[in-house]
């Protein structure tokens, strides 16, 4: 396998344990230590719709019982992690009796394709401009109109979603302002389904990609820059070979590489964002689902989600780690 040797993948994958380990770990702690507790919060929100509930201490601690919150927080501790072995999240508090696997089936495949669809848009977008403000031969009205669309990098996605939920759903009425598609309809191959699907999606994809293109553009250029004066460069321009051609097969190619490994790193603002820009759309994904039970304190639901959003970061950042080798044969992880 080239310079990818077996010390290597041992060691990325005991790196990569650790990291998931150490993660849920810190999950689990701050869920405990916030304060409050879920089944007080349920009973009290139940106070508060259908007036007094008789006997709360009783129902409050009968409940606790029976969620194993009453437990020693060690022995919920080596529970809970026996339960992630199995992928056995248990019963969300407040959607019982429905079990977290069963919540985080349903909103993973929205968290999915709307990532499915940012990723490669941000990657692609960002990748372009970058080559393209650092070829010489770009018009000069393009490489000034580059820079103006990089003005919301600096903007967190979730207030980019605010400021198109405000002007182009609430003033201009052109977009959704919530929801993954329209009200009344069912999840279908129509057209009219995949319509509704697109014009929803619109809003979100874009308050993620127009906050982090910016940042692929950047490194893009910088990484152009350093393949100027390089003897495959100077090669390729005494051939007389077509400058476009000379682009994207020599210097977009030898500098696209370093992104290649950025782009792992990059799935972890990514997926943060994500969550966010979900939760503000009330997109149905697992942003949402975090979002509202980090609300209720639904401890279950809280380190499942959590748990997948962290084997999905890190699952990335490996697979990322070991074809990185392979996509750059330069690259010698045998330390010859």
């Amino acid at each position: 396998m080239g310079g990818l040797t077996l010390n290597y993948i041992i060691r990325r994958v005991v790196i990569f344990l650790l990291t998931i380990w150490v993660s849920i770990t810190i999950i689990f702690l701050v869920a405990r230590l916030a304060p409050g507790d879920p089944i007080s919060a349920m009973v009290a929100q139940a106070s508060a719709s259908m007036g007094v509930v008789e006997n709360q201490d009783a129902i409050i601690e009968g409940w606790k019982e029976y969620f194993g919150l009453n437990d020693p927080i060690p022995v919920q501790y080596v529970k809970f992690l026996g339960n992630l072995l199995t992928f056995n999240f248990g019963p969300s508090l407040i959607a019982f009796p429905a079990q977290v696997n069963e919540l985080i089936a349903r909103a993973l495949p929205w968290s999915i394709g709307l990532g499915l669809v940012t990723l490669p848009l941000i990657f692609f977008i960002g990748n372009l401009f970058g080559a393209l403000l650092a070829w010489r031969r770009t018009p000069g009205p393009l490489k000034a109109f580059i820079p103006m669309t990089m003005i919301f990098t600096s903007l967190p996605s979730v207030l980019a979603g605010l400021v198109f939920i405000f002007v182009f759903a609430f003033r201009m009425k052109l977009f959704p302002i919530s929801g993954p598609f329209g009200r009344g309809m069912q999840p279908s191959f129509t057209i009219e389904f995949i319509s509704s699907l697109i014009h929803h999606g619109i809003l979100p994809v874009a308050s993620l990609v127009i906050v982090s293109f910016g940042f692929w553009t950047l490194g893009m250029r910088g990484m152009m820059v350093t393949t100027e004066g390089e003897d495959y460069m100077t090669l390729a321009d005494a051939k007389g070979l077509p400058p476009f051609y000379v682009l994207y097969r020599y210097q977009v190619r030898n500098a696209i590489l370093p992104q290649v490994t950025a782009l792992a790193i990059a799935l972890r603002t990514l997926v943060a964002g994500q969550i966010l820009v979900e939760a503000i759309f009330s997109y149905r994904g697992i942003g949402t689902l975090i979002y509202t039970s980090i609300r209720n304190q639904d401890y279950n639901t809280i380190q499942g989600t959590s748990f997948v959003v962290i084997l999905f970061t890190a699952v990335s950042v490996l697979v990322i780690d070991l074809i990185y080798p392979l996509i750059d044969p330069r690259i010698s992880l045998e330390g010859n």
